[in-house]
């Protein structure tokens, strides 16, 4: 059994991100949100595209009004309306000034803007009241960005923020990372589908849709295998088809040390290298990680293909999927940073406790109390089994080994639920 520390180590270790060459795809602008830019991108245009400026005003010769003021204003000619979008057709001469309105084209001849509270006008003259700074209000050409130079580097994802970037830079079309593909199924006898009738024993499959919302929440492609029963023919031929299509395969259930647990068997029959049994952490500690050798993995990428074997207990798999999973499907993306579980730090609403012996996650809620953010438990029992008090809940509150109790008010370390 691996501390939870080094289950991470490993795991991030053992992932290699999609291939630069081989695993790229072209998609519109309009199809790129949330997807893992593959190629850097350059722009053939400066930011701004021209001097403009930053202000509803007058632009002005700064020698024309360095020492204007309020008793003393500066009387200048207006020549010329520039509105947005508009080329200037003037050269501001000494005494000279034009309307301008932000973001319009600064006129030759100019070399600052003097905000309008700062003016009075009377018909076509402009008074100065105050003198502004040198290219006070001018937002220069190339000042933001340099044509050429790189506007956005490969591995980050695009959100509004980058989107709204590269529509201004022209930019229809991009090279981002194919999707992960993961693969998903759910094995035991005792398990039935949502459409069929439950009898005595039995037990709804709802690990399959809990990690394909995941999954997808992350960015990548779910592959559903469906259910398999506990027969080692049966699951030897599902695994060895998820082998075939994905870059990661989840299986939940039959990882323990029961009668009718044959996946690890399995997996050591298809040459697959195990790198983890068991976890020291509550809940979650059968977890089974192993690898495939490239050569039986037709992914057209440099790396060995990603097995998980999650708990079949629903609380164990979403909290063996944020802890560790999730971080996987970041790295294998294509994101160059950023992949780790992110903790924060915060004060605890309730009291939590643990036996200590192993890593314990709970499960609640994170409410912002006067500033600070307060961890609220999840009302009834954290029981691995108990699928139903973890709706709602956007953080897991993290008890190290050894540490039995904490108090209300008290410090806890939380792991936040986003997949962002």
């Amino acid at each position: 059994m691996v501390s939870v520390s080094d289950a991470q180590a490993i795991i991030l270790n053992l992932v290699q991100p999609l291939d630069r060459q081989r695993d790229i795809e072209v998609v519109d602008l309009l199809a790129a949100d949330s997807r893992i830019l593959a190629v850097p991108v350059t722009s053939p245009l400066d930011f701004p595209h021209w001097d403009n400026s930053a202000m509803d005003g007058y632009a002005v010769r700064y020698e024309d009004v360095q020492h204007s003021s309020a008793e003393q204003p500066t009387v200048l000619e207006i020549v010329e309306d520039i509105p947005a979008g508009y080329q200037p057709k003037s050269t501001i001469q000494p005494e000279e000034a034009a309307r301008i309105f932000t973001g319009a084209v600064i006129p030759a001849g100019a070399d600052t803007v003097v905000m309008q509270e700062k003016t009075r006008r009377e018909e076509n003259r402009v008074y100065i009241l105050a003198a502004p700074k040198l290219k006070e209000f001018v937002r220069h050409k190339a000042s933001f960005y340099q044509a050429g130079t790189q506007l956005l580097p490969a591995g980050i994802k695009l959100n509004a923020s980058e989107i709204a970037v590269l529509a201004a830079a022209q930019c229809p079309q991009l090279s981002v990372y194919r999707r992960p593909r993961v693969a998903i199924f759910s094995t035991g006898d005792e398990l039935v589908s949502i459409e069929q009738a439950l009898q005595p024993g039995q037990i709804v499959d709802s690990n399959q849709y809990a990690l394909a919302a995941l999954v997808k929440e992350s960015g990548a492609e779910p592959l559903l295998l469906g259910i398999v029963k506990d027969d080692p023919v049966s699951l030897e031929k599902v695994i060895a088809h998820a082998v075939a299509i994905a870059d990661i395969v989840l299986s939940s259930g039959g990882v323990s040390v029961g009668d009718y647990d044959y996946v690890e068997k399995i997996l050591q029959s298809l040459s697959a290298k195990i790198h983890i049994r068991s976890v020291e952490m509550r809940p979650g500690k059968p977890l089974t990680v192993a690898t495939f050798p490239i050569t039986q993995s037709p992914v057209p990428s440099p790396q060995s293909l990603l097995y998980f074997g999650l708990p079949g207990n629903p609380a164990a798999v979403l909290v063996t999927f944020w802890r560790f999973v999730l971080p996987a499907i970041k790295k294998i993306s294509g994101i160059t940073e950023g992949w780790e579980p992110m903790f924060l730090k915060v004060r605890s609403h309730d009291e939590l406790r643990s036996d200590g012996k192993r890593e314990t996650y709970l499960w609640g809620k994170l409410h912002l109390i006067d500033g600070v953010y307060e961890f609220h438990k999840a009302g009834g029992s954290n029981s691995s089994g108990n699928l139903i008090n973890l709706a709602q809940t956007d953080a897991l509150a993290v008890l190290p080994v050894g540490k039995t109790l904490i108090y209300p008010q008290e410090e806890v370390q939380v792991l936040q639920l986003s997949n962002g």
